[in-house]
């Protein structure tokens, strides 16, 4: 089956010479729910655009469900749902009528019941009635997403659509993917909260400087890229590492009562048994040891770092 959207030596660059995209290319599959993860100023909102047609790419193909981006416009834009950053809808109409306006925008035949599901879903069939500029911040990006789905969209993207909502949206939403994705929805985020990406995708993908410099399935990542810390809690404090312990990677921490040691997990040898075993002959006892995996959020700083 061909990849539901096609990304293909994308680049935009901007008047006075700014490269905001570089040779991007990415292939989303059907049914997917792929992260997009990046600093701020990273090219993410671009790329979003430059899919959606709102920003014109400088070179490149872009085709979202077998429609070409470029040639073919409204039909491709037609399979796309946005959730922008921004909250940008008629002040002074309904709920109800925004919502149902803009499945109109697509070409879709009027569907109430549709519409009132959606309304339901996300929490804002009592409110249907109120005008917009009457809702709290929260409910106005609840609008935003029901405008996005009015059209019942293939592709749905999500450009950081729970920034500074409430936790009891931001369970809605993702509760409203998950949903959306057993339907068989492509679903694209980008977030700032990576334990989100963590728990809801697929895939993840790093953009740093208009580059897309890793895209890979989030468990593979993690697998590859993870690391582990060894934390020994020892029975005295240390002012410094003893000598005879120069063949491990070790630190002190929490004023000497801690030694660190961080390890590769996907590394024949450890080195774990081997340190312990040290330890014990020069004499370091220690009350307790855990161990801590890294994060999706430790994976994408020490990359974003390391592309700096």
């Amino acid at each position: 089956m061909p990849p539901v959207l096609s990304i293909r030596n994308l680049n935009k660059v901007y008047k006075g010479g700014l490269a905001a995209l570089t040779n991007i290319d990415l292939e989303i599959e059907k049914g997917e729910i792929f992260a997009l993860l990046g600093p701020n100023g990273a090219g993410k909102t671009t790329l979003i655009n430059a899919v959606c047609g709102i920003v014109t790419p400088s070179t490149g193909e872009i085709t979202a469900a077998g429609r070409n981006i470029q040639r073919d416009y409204r039909a491709a834009r037609s399979m796309i749902g946005l959730v922008p950053q921004e909250l940008t809808t008629d002040a002074f109409e309904t709920v109800w009528d925004t919502v149902t306006f803009s499945r109109g925008l697509f070409g879709r035949a009027p569907n109430p019941a549709f519409i009132e599901q959606i309304l339901k879903d996300l929490s804002l069939h009592d409110k249907r009635k109120s005008r917009i500029m009457e809702l709290s911040g929260g409910m106005k990006r609840r609008v935003m997403i029901a405008k996005a789905l009015s059209h019942e969209p293939e592709i749905l993207f999500l450009d950081e659509p729970t920034a500074g909502v409430d936790v009891e949206l931001r369970r809605d939403m993702w509760k409203m993917v998950r949903g959306l994705r057993e339907r068989g929805v492509t679903i694209i985020l980008t977030t700032h909260y990576i334990e989100e990406a963590e728990e809801m995708a697929d895939r993840v993908g790093v953009i740093r400087k208009g580059k897309l410099i890793l895209v890979e399935e989030k468990t593979e990542l993690m697998k590859k890229l993870g690391k582990k810390k060894l934390t020994l809690h020892l029975a005295e404090p240390m002012s410094a590492l003893p000598a005879g312990l120069e063949d491990w990677d070790l630190a002190l921490g929490k004023n000497g009562g801690e030694l660190e040691y961080v390890f590769d997990t996907q590394s024949g040898r450890t080195g774990v048994s081997a340190l312990l075993r040290r330890l014990t002959e020069l004499g370091v006892q220690f009350r307790d040891l855990d161990t801590h995996s890294s994060s999706l959020e430790d994976i994408f700083v020490d990359l974003v770092h390391e592309n700096a």
